[in-house]
C-alpha cells in the first residue's frame, strides 16, 4: 500500500473512531428525555420492524449482526417493558416474530424525531447536497461493515 493509501485509511479510523465517541457523548449530554425514552438496542430493534415487519429472533439477529442470544435478551427486556409482542410464526408453527406495539412505535418515533432535530441543528450549516453525501457514505459505510462481519 502506498503511504497516501495508508494515511488517508488512517484518517479514516481515527475519524470513526471519533464519531462513535463523540456520538455516544452527545447523546448522553443531550438534556431532552425524548433521546433517553429507549436504549440504544432497543431503537435498533424497533426501527427494524417499523421498517420490515414482523421477524423473528434469528432474521433480526441475522440483519443486525448480532448473536440469537443477545437478540433474545433484547427482545425480553423489550416485551417486558410492553413495547413489542410475540406471536405464532405463520411460516413455523413452532416459532414466534415480533412485532412493535403501538407504544413501542411511539416511543421510537419520539427517539427518531429527536435525533432528526438533533442532527438538523448541527448540520444546518451544510449544504443539502453536502448532507445527501453524507447521508450516502454513512450508508455505504454501514453496508461495508455488515458485509464484513457476515464474511466472516
Amino acid at each position: 500500500m502506498s503511504d497516501d493509501h495508508e494515511s488517508t485509511l488512517g484518517h479514516i479510523e481515527t475519524e470513526v473512531a471519533l464519531l462513535m465517541r463523540f456520538g455516544e457523548a452527545t447523546r448522553r449530554a443531550t438534556g431532552t428525555d425524548e433521546h433517553r425514552v429507549l436504549d440504544r438496542a432497543a431503537y435498533v430493534i424497533l426501527r427494524h420492524l417499523d421498517s420490515a415487519g414482523p421477524q423473528n429472533v434469528s432474521a433480526l439477529a441475522a440483519r443486525l449482526n448480532l448473536d440469537g442470544s443477545t437478540v433474545t435478551r433484547q427482545v425480553s427486556a423489550l416485551q417486558r417493558d410492553g413495547l413489542i409482542v410475540r406471536a405464532p410464526d405463520p411460516t413455523d408453527g413452532r416459532g414466534t416474530v415480533i412485532s412493535p406495539t403501538s407504544a413501542g412505535l411511539q416511543r421510537m418515533a419520539a427517539v427518531q424525531a429527536a435525533r432528526t432535530r438533533l442532527y438538523g441543528d448541527m448540520l444546518a450549516d451544510w449544504s443539502a447536497e453536502d448532507r445527501s453525501t453524507l447521508a450516502t457514505l454513512l450508508g455505504r459505510l454501514n453496508h461495508a461493515l455488515v458485509n464484513r462481519n457476515r464474511h466472516r
